[in-house]
C-alpha cells in the first residue's frame, strides 16, 4: 500500500483526515465528465467510475464543493463492478488552482487541486506575452503551488535573449526553462521537477505544447495533439482535465487551454513583490502611485527601474481581485478573514475610501 500511496499522492494530512471516515475507502479523482468521475483506488490502483452521492448533493455549499480533478475523496466501495462508486466526502485540499469562471459570472471555478507544481506553458512564437505570464503567477502563487515557466518552440522563436531578459524583470525568483518541439529530450528538465508523490499541473493557451510536453513525459502518446497552423498559433485537443501517472513516480495534470484566466483571488504579494516592496516606501500608506508626492513607485519608473506596463497590469489584476483601494496589509487580512464571515472585504474598502478621504480633506 506504500509504494501505491506514494505514487498517487497521499500524504499523512489525508491519511489523518480519512480515519473520519472508517467504513469508506480513499480515492483520488483522476478525470471528470458530464457529472461522473474517474477515481483511482489509493489501496489497489484499480479506477471506477464515480459519482456525488445524493446527500453530498444536497449539502454541497457551492459548486467548488465538487469534487475535482486532483481531490482526494472518499467513496463507498473499492470498485464499480456492481454500479458507479458514491462519493460521501472530498478531502481538504492542501492547493488549489481556481480562477474566475468564464463569462460574466463573478463565481470562482477549481481548474484542479492538490498540486505541487505548476508548469506555466508559453510559446516563444507570437503567445509570447509578459502581461499573461503576470497573470498566471499570481493565479499559481494564491494556489499554494509553486510555478516554473516553461518556454516552448524555442526553435520558432527570435530573440529568445531578449524575451528572456522581460521575463526576469517580472517572474521573480521563479525557474525559468526554454524547451523545444524539434528536440527529442526536450522534456528532460521538467523531470527534475517532479518527484514521487508529487503532482504537476499543466497550464496556458491552447497549441502551446503542454500535451506535446506531456506526451514525451509520459513516453507514450496519450493525448491527442494537433500541428501548427500557418497563422502560428498552434492546436491542441484537450478539452478536459485528466490527471496521469508518470512511470517513475509522481503525477501530471493537463489542463484545457486557457488564452484568458480570470483572476478573482490572486497573491500579488509573490508576483509583484517588487511593486508591494516599492509600496512600503512611499510617503502614504494607501497611495495610489498616481500623483502623490514622493512615491516610491513613480520614481522607479522615473528611474527606469519599473515598467509603466508592469504598473498598470498590478493595478488591473488588484481591482480585479477585489483589492482595489486596500494597501497590502488590507489586502493581506481580507485574505485571511474571507472565509471568517460575509462583509470583511466591504468593511476593508469602506476604511480605505474613508483613509482616501481624509488623506485629502474631503
Amino acid at each position: 500500500m506504500k509504494s501505491q500511496t506514494n505514487k498517487l499522492g497521499l500524504c499523512e494530512q489525508f491519511l489523518t483526515e480519512a480515519n473520519a471516515f472508517p467504513h469508506l475507502f480513499v480515492g483520488r479523482v483522476i478525470s471528470q465528465y458530464k457529472g461522473l468521475y474517474k477515481i483511482a483506488n489509493v489501496n489497489t490502483g484499480t479506477i471506477l467510475t464515480g459519482e456525488v452521492s445524493g446527500k453530498f448533493r444536497h449539502e454541497a455549499y457551492s459548486p467548488t464543493a465538487y469534487p475535482v480533478v486532483g481531490d482526494f475523496v472518499m467513496i463507498d466501495r473499492e470498485n464499480d463492478s456492481s454500479g458507479n462508486a458514491l462519493i460521501h466526502a472530498v478531502l481538504s485540499r492542501k492547493s488549489a488552482l481556481s480562477r474566475k469562471s468564464a463569462g460574466t459570472s463573478d463565481k470562482s471555478q477549481i481548474i484542479a487541486s492538490n498540486i505541487d507544481i505548476v508548469f506555466i506553458c508559453m510559446s516563444l512564437n507570437k503567445d509570447f506575452k509578459v502581461r499573461r505570464i503576470e497573470r498566471y503567477l499570481s493565479l499559481v502563487w494564491d494556489s499554494g503551488a509553486v510555478p516554473v515557466i516553461v518556454l516552448t518552440k524555442s526553435d520558432l522563436a527570435h530573440d529568445i535573449e531578449g524575451k528572456l531578459a522581460e521575463l526576469e524583470a517580472v517572474a521573480i525568483g521563479v525557474d525559468v526553462l526554454v524547451t523545444s518541439s524539434v528536440e527529442e529530450n526536450g522534456h528532460v528538465a521538467l523531470m527534475n521537477y517532479i518527484k514521487e508523490g508529487q503532482t504537476a499541473a499543466f497550464i496556458g493557451s491552447s497549441g502551446v505544447g503542454k500535451s506535446t510536453l506531456i506526451n514525451h513525459l509520459l513516453g507514450e502518446n496519450l493525448i491527442e495533439t494537433s500541428g501548427i497552423r500557418d497563422d502560428d498559433k498552434g492546436r491542441h485537443t484537450t478539452t478536459r482535465r485528466e490527471l496521469f501517472m508518470l512511470k517513475q513516480g509522481g503525477m501530471l495534470i493537463d489542463t484545457p487551454g486557457m488564452r484568458e484566466v480570470g483572476i478573482d483571488e490572486a497573491d500579488l504579494s509573490r508576483s509583484f513583490s517588487d511593486i508591494e516592496e516599492l509600496s512600503q516606501q512611499c510617503k502614504f500608506n494607501d497611495c495610489s502611485h498616481a500623483n502623490e508626492p514622493r512615491c516610491a513607485v513613480q520614481s522607479a519608473i522615473a528611474a527606469g527601474e519599473l515598467s509603466k506596463e508592469r504598473l498598470s497590469n498590478y493595478q488591473k489584476l488588484k481591482k480585479e481581485a477585489g483589492y482595489a483601494g486596500l494597501n497590502s496589509k488590507q489586502i493581506e487580512m481580507a485574505k485571511i478573514e474571507e472565509w471568517g464571515g460575509t462583509g470583511v472585504m466591504k468593511q476593508f474598502r469602506k476604511i480605505a475610501k474613508e483613509d482616501n478621504q481624509r488623506k485629502h480633506g474631503r
